[in-house]
């Protein structure tokens, strides 16, 4: 290794990689890049991989899957946090005015599916029997109804059905599929329900006020997803438009527990598979977002963006899709995930519930919506976000390199050519990017390659 690491071109793959903030999972690629005259089609300048170690370029992920790639992970979870506060307290192109709209940390869960094993904690932090029942029984499966365990944080047996036989796969697999248009229908409830509190008509309400929200996606131990979204009220043009006084804290609320019980999704029917109408679970938790205080924009934003780097593979299942070749008995998940795999497959199967596509997002336990969603006008946007800071990094580089910026009449054609080679790190490249970065060892990647490989 001492051979490899003693390379030349070492020193550019290590600041190549510094400058990826130690991607776990870098994309391989091998082209060229070409600025041209506009008007005269002559070649200003060109950029070859051949220059870069291993004639191969790497460029960062960008995924926000902290199992995949814990570094890349991490700025998506900031991005996050920006995007999120400033639709709270302002900046990013947010005014600070918006601070004074109301606006409401929601959670909406999902109904019950059958009894698993949970972890309770009393109000002094104590924690109680998981289902302590004296006169439970036994179910159908001649399986006990009760548990008096006092389960720890890290207990693998959290969310798992005190009975599988007796746990409603089919109506968990079809929730997760559904939770979008139940969401959906629940955006669409809540401004039909402010419309009628200030005695508007749908379109009269859109010339007085705006609903903006950020919402995420949850897996609960169970396999479930439930969603935490910030919701706010504005004026006609956003955040920039106070809304009008009638808009309170108290509508806002009212609005929500009314449109949460109202709406229902139904499921699409299949023989033997009657349809079934599914709606929220009865809790529906709702609290004011203040600047001060227990609940403030910095821990909404901080909770939101926790849970956008995190996907199904936190409850026990994978974090890829199923392969036709993978045997489903032999697949590293919990025996929980497992069933409700399987109920994906029988059900992506059927005709009738193609549209679904649950065979496709079987390692999702069914859920293939975003995990991280906006409105339009909520605030900035991800895209914006990351657009800032590729300018930020240019004028550092300038600045490092003493080039000076291009002006306006500079104006070039850029004529990219590009070729993907693949994807990952090898184990040495593993090792020594950690070391480099002062990263967690990232997960390796059986199918990477050993091109350009200087570990």
């Amino acid at each position: 290794m001492a051979a490899r690491i003693n390379r030349r071109d070492f020193a550019r793959w290590a600041a190549r990689t510094r400058a990826m903030g130690g991607c776990a999972q870098p994309i391989h690629l091998r082209g060229r890049v070409e600025h041209l005259d506009p008007l005269t089609g002559e070649l200003l300048h060109r950029y070859t991989t051949a220059r870069e170690p291993g004639g191969v370029l790497r460029v960062a992920c960008k995924t926000r899957r902290a199992s995949r790639c814990p570094s890349c992970a991490e700025t998506y979870r900031a991005d996050t946090y920006q995007l999120v506060r400033a639709g709270l307290t302002g900046g990013k192109g947010v005014p600070s005015s918006v601070a004074s709209h109301p606006a409401a940390f929601v959670t909406l869960t999902a109904p019950s599916f059958g009894t698993v094993h949970a972890r309770r904690e009393k109000p002094g932090g104590a924690v109680a029997p998981c289902h302590p029942r004296r006169n439970a029984g036994t179910c159908p499966h001649g399986r006990a109804m009760s548990c008096t365990v006092r389960h720890s944080a890290d207990d693998g047996r959290l969310g798992e059905p005190l009975c599988p036989d007796c746990y409603d796969h089919t109506g968990s697999v079809l929730f997760n599929a559904l939770a979008p248009e139940l969401w959906r229908r629940f955006t669409m409830a809540l401004r039909r329900r402010i419309a009628k509190a200030a005695g508007l008509s749908l379109r009269q309400l859109g010339d007085t006020l705006t609903l903006s929200f950020a919402k995420v996606a949850e897996y609960q131990r169970r396999g479930v997803v439930h969603f935490h979204a910030v919701i706010r009220l504005d004026g006609p043009t956003g955040p920039d438009s106070p809304p009008p006084a009638w808009a309170t804290h108290e509508v806002l609320a009212d609005a929500v527990q009314q449109g949460a019980r109202a709406v229902t999704v139904p499921t699409p029917a299949a023989p033997g598979l009657p349809s079934r109408s599914l709606a929220w679970g009865p809790q529906v938790d709702l609290r004011p977002i203040t600047t001060t205080g227990e609940l403030t924009d910095r821990a909404v934003a901080g909770y939101i963006a926790k849970y956008a780097t995190k996907a199904a593979e936190c409850v026990g299942t994978l974090d890829r899709r199923i392969r036709a070749t993978d045997d489903i008995g032999t697949l590293p998940v919990t025996a929980h995930a497992r069933r409700l795999i399987a109920e994906c497959l029988r059900l992506g199967a059927l005709p009738e519930l193609a549209e679904l596509r649950l065979a496709d997002w079987a390692h999702m336990l069914g859920f293939r919506g975003h995990f991280s969603t906006k409105s339009r006008r909520y605030s900035t946007t991800l895209g914006a976000l990351r657009e800032a800071r590729i300018l930020h990094n240019q004028r550092e580089h300038e600045i490092t390199t003493g080039r000076l910026p291009l002006t306006d009449e500079d104006q070039v054609l850029v004529v990219a050519h590009w070729r993907y080679l693949g994807q990952g790190l090898t184990p040495g490249e593993a090792l020594l990017t950690a070391a480099i970065t002062g990263t967690p060892l990232p997960p390796l990647n059986p199918n990477a390659t050993e091109q350009g490989s200087t570990a």
